[in-house]
């Protein structure tokens, strides 16, 4: 965050939605009859990303843990939406992401969380040495509708975080600190606190943006499920903790899940 975005407002707080998941949300998310075969659904008023942003607030709550610290911290509003632009003012302690102009705060990850993500990370960089594509990790924004080639636009409302991302269109890396635009591949390691969003919300927004692939990684099941983009649809597959996956988007690279798994604490 540039000293500029960081004195246009250094006391913003923005709306949130907490990420918490009950265990029957969970289990209805499990058995979407589309979610991992085919096409996502889009029917549905709850996981249609298209749908107003107001569908999306319903039932949106605060965590008064997450602003007991900040003397001078407002409680969210329930009716605003945000930009970028705002989402640069906002405080670098706290970590969040705006999805159609929601901001949600973000939890930090586990031991088992970061040790998968070394691990991916480490096989896809030392692949990646010598080669055109970059890859990072979080936190590291995806302005997934942003426009490259314009600097100075910062009204785009939708600013994600994936865990990994490979990025091989390096005019999309040209502001310095975002990647305006879809990346390559997205990895997205799941949480109790992220599991709906990432498997559905995110998920769409990837699909709509233009990732060519997506892989969702479950630290406790011991699984894998990639997407492939084909013809504007996300078709998927499951891999188990012993299998071997190839990246699609990167020929030759294939990911030992065994070396993956088999590092958590």
């Amino acid at each position: 965050m540039t000293d500029a975005h960081k004195d246009r407002n250094k006391n913003a707080i923005p709306t949130y939605r907490d990420e918490t998941s009950s265990d029957s949300a969970l289990h209805e998310i499990e058995n979407l009859p589309k979610e991992y075969r085919g096409e996502l659904p889009s029917d549905s008023n709850l996981h249609d990303p298209d749908r107003s942003s107001t569908e999306y607030r319903e039932g949106a709550s605060s965590d008064p843990e997450l602003h007991e610290s900040g003397a001078s911290a407002r409680l969210p509003e329930e009716d605003e939406l945000y930009t970028y632009a705002d989402y640069c003012t906002w405080d670098d302690d706290q970590r969040w992401e705006l999805i159609d102009g929601i901001a949600y705060a973000m939890a930090s990850p586990t031991t088992a969380h970061q040790d998968i993500c070394g691990m991916l990370h480490l096989q896809i960089g030392n692949y990646l040495l010598g080669k055109p594509c970059k890859v990072y990790f979080a936190p590291f924004d995806v302005r997934l509708f942003a426009n490259p080639s314009d600097e100075s636009d910062e009204t785009d409302t939708t600013v994600v975080q994936p865990d990994l991302l490979v990025v091989c269109d390096r005019s999309k890396l040209s502001d310095g600190r975002s990647c305006k635009g879809a990346p390559d591949l997205v990895i997205e390691i799941l949480s109790p606190s992220t599991a709906s969003k990432d498997r559905i919300l995110k998920l769409q927004k990837y699909r709509k943006a233009g990732v060519r692939e997506c892989w969702i990684v479950d630290p406790n099941a011991h699984t894998v499920r990639v997407f492939l983009l084909k013809d504007g649809k996300f078709t998927g597959r499951k891999y188990g903790e012993a299998d071997s996956v190839p990246v699609t988007v990167l020929p030759g690279l294939t990911i030992s899940l065994p070396d993956v798994f088999g590092e958590t604490i």
